[in-house]
């Protein structure tokens, strides 16, 4: 039995990945009634408006579903408790020490995977006694790793370090992609950036639109400064850019990135001001369709390509 599928008890080991302002309960419940484990992305709620999430996809699915915590965001406890209180029974934790709450989580029952850029991640999270462990390559969209490791080059470096369950991140949109990534060494993927551009998605039409019709080299890995992060190239990544050729400080950088400026741009629409957040293989995205269309076509895919590669040999 492939680990991924045995660990969440999903009919693929294909996994939605929890993305800001992009991952509501609709776009989960639809990753997971299509047989992949949906996630809800948390760092753009309010506590109470992660409970409304939690419940609403219980009502819309019986299959298993998680929750995405970035540690970096506030409200973290308050975040984790209604998690516990409603009964997730999945996390996903990035962007912080996994230690600072794994113990807890496996204690109410709950099974924790964390997501790491490098090596040194890998076994910290180990050791932390995580259940699973993404890792991201650089190609992918939002919060990204300092050492601009590659998928292709992360993932059996991973692999050879830990004997967990190992889901490849980044650049992953194909099914094709996916089998590339099982033969280094995954047992399964996670996708963010196709879902976003999915029917049920929350992220606004315009950004979806702007996905779409991007092509090769619209993004790029910026704000190293602060925290490394992948977007589409925008009059705000123009600033952005400019104000770090001037040598900007991290103070300035940090004013001029404001408050809300993702909201803005994924949620609201505001393709110029926002911050537009998506990976690499968005210049492959042409199309929006529904979740379960997609979690299809890439398993669909994902058998095409394995006859193929057999045919090769």
């Amino acid at each position: 039995m492939n680990p991924v599928t045995a660990l969440f008890g999903t009919k693929h080991p294909l996994v939605q990945a929890g993305m800001i302002w992009c991952s509501g309960w609709r776009l989960a419940s639809a990753v997971s009634n299509a047989g992949g484990l949906g996630l809800i992305g948390s760092g753009s709620m309010y506590p109470d408006v992660l409970r409304e999430h939690i419940q609403k996809c219980k009502k819309a699915t019986q299959k298993p579903f998680g929750v995405n915590v970035p540690l970096l965001y506030p409200d973290i406890d308050q975040h984790m408790k209604v998690i516990m209180e409603e009964g997730v029974k999945i996390v996903f934790t990035s962007a912080g020490n996994p230690k600072t709450w794994t113990t807890q989580l496996k204690q109410n029952g709950v099974k924790v995977v964390h997501v790491v850029s490098n090596v040194k991640f890998a076994k910290k999270s180990e050791e932390a006694g995580v259940d699973a462990i993404v890792a991201e390559g650089f190609e992918a969209g939002g919060h990204n790793g300092r050492e601009e490791t590659t998928t292709f080059c992360l993932i059996p470096m991973i692999r050879e370090a830990t004997k967990l369950p190992l889901i490849a991140a980044g650049g992953i949109a194909t099914g094709k992609q996916m089998l590339a990534a099982m033969v280094l060494g995954a047992d399964g993927v996670q996708v963010g950036s196709r879902f976003v551009a999915s029917e049920e998605s929350s992220a606004h039409g315009n950004f979806k639109e702007r996905i779409i019709h991007s092509n090769e080299g619209d993004t790029i890995l910026t704000l190293k400064q602060l925290t490394p992060v992948r977007l589409i190239k925008n009059s705000f990544y123009e600033k952005i850019q400019e104000a770090e050729l001037k040598g900007a400080s991290k103070e300035e950088l940090q004013t001029l990135l404001g408050r809300a400026r993702a909201k803005k741009g994924m949620f609201e629409g505001d393709m110029d001001e926002g911050e537009l957040e998506i990976g690499q293989v968005s210049g492959m995205i042409k199309d929006i369709k529904p979740a379960g269309k997609i979690v299809e076509e890439m398993m669909v895919e994902l058998e095409e390509a394995k006859k193929a590669v057999g045919s090769r040999q």
